[in-house]
């Protein structure tokens, strides 16, 4: 299999950083050590110059990165996979990823993906799109997270998409939102988490809050509050809407704040008791979810051809709902 160019975009987000810092921000499945070996070895060109690894990049440069595939690029075929698709055009494809659902194959993963499904359903047009690996896909939800995703299906989506999600809407106009259901209720209505985030020391499938980490920062805002058996607040919805967009995010800085979400066996084991003070009804429903109450209900966008803004909200599917169906609104 013959190598292949990944064409980016610097947004104005990462102006004025290292080419190798800011391609591990717009490639994050590449590791910074790999990325600043290509850059190294000429595999790097901004504008068609080879860059040091040092150089400064400026917004609108137009980056290319030569990657060999790896062994298990070649694994990727065509699925049919039923997908609940919001939108789709010539450009980009929206859909409404069920719990479940693993974004793209990696190990212990290589089949039954989104991007087997969106091989199947688009065919050539997702070709190499974002390298062999990653075909259209510019962002993820976690496998048990439910919700709103947006995939490329040309070269120049792809650009685009790249460029916004690594702006995080914070100067252009993509939006993200998130309803989560979190144990106990905050003091405040609304806040905002500013903590940086990396691998957790000793488990190397979980994320943890750490000094040195990468910027992550959350919006959050309470709609609702519900109450245990007794009538006592024990549990909120939240919408969080992010800034930056790390591994586990909204889940990590949650259960920082002493918030994990219902029902995140990863991040909020301690809170399993909870359940207990709960009703019948609301006990089981939780149960039944059977993962984290997380679900991605708002996702804006500029179209990358038409530069329409975009915008789709979907409203969380039916076992989150019996969720919040079985639980009572606490007393104001």
């Amino acid at each position: 299999m013959p190598n292949y160019n990944v064409r980016l975009t610097i947004p104005t987000a990462l102006a004025g950083l290292r080419l190798d810092q800011a391609l591990a921000r717009l490639m994050p499945d590449e590791s910074r050590s790999r990325l600043a070996r290509l850059i190294g070895e000429g595999r790097v060109t901004i504008d068609g110059e080879r860059p040091l690894a040092r150089r400064k990049v400026k917004s609108g440069e137009a980056v290319a990165v030569e990657l060999a595939p790896r062994q298990e690029d070649s694994a990727f075929g065509a699925e049919a996979i039923a997908l609940d698709i919001v939108h789709e055009d010539a450009a980009v494809i929206v859909i409404d990823k069920p719990a479940g659902l693993v974004v793209h194959p990696a190990a212990g993963h290589w089949t039954g993906t989104l991007v087997n499904a969106l091989i199947a359903h688009c065919g050539g047009s997702l070709s190499g799109i974002g390298g062999v690996r990653r075909p259209g896909i510019v962002h993820r939800l976690d496998k048990d997270t439910t919700g709103l995703m947006v995939a490329a299906k040309t070269d120049r989506a792809h650009a685009s998409l790249v460029a916004q999600f690594a702006d995080h809407g914070r100067t252009g106009p993509l939006e993200r939102g998130y309803l989560a259901l979190a144990w106990d209720v905050p003091r405040s209505p609304k806040g905002t988490i500013d903590k940086p985030i990396d691998r957790h020391p000793h488990a190397r499938d979980k994320m943890a809050v750490r000094e040195g980490g990468r910027e992550a920062i959350t919006h959050w805002s309470v709609l609702e509050r519900y109450a245990d058996a007794e009538g006592k607040p024990i549990a909120s919805l939240m919408e969080c809407r992010l800034e930056t967009g790390r591994t586990h995010q909204i889940r990590v800085h949650l259960a920082s704040l002493g918030h994990p979400l219902v029902g995140d066996a990863q991040y909020g084991s301690g809170f399993r008791t909870k359940a207990a003070k709960l009703a019948a009804p609301a006990q089981a429903a939780i149960q039944a979810l059977g993962r984290q109450a997380l679900h991605a209900h708002l996702l804006g966008l500029q179209h990358p051809v038409t530069g329409e803004f975009l915008e789709f909200r979907r409203n969380p599917p039916p076992d989150f709902a019996r969720v919040l169906a079985a639980l009572p609104r606490a007393k104001p």
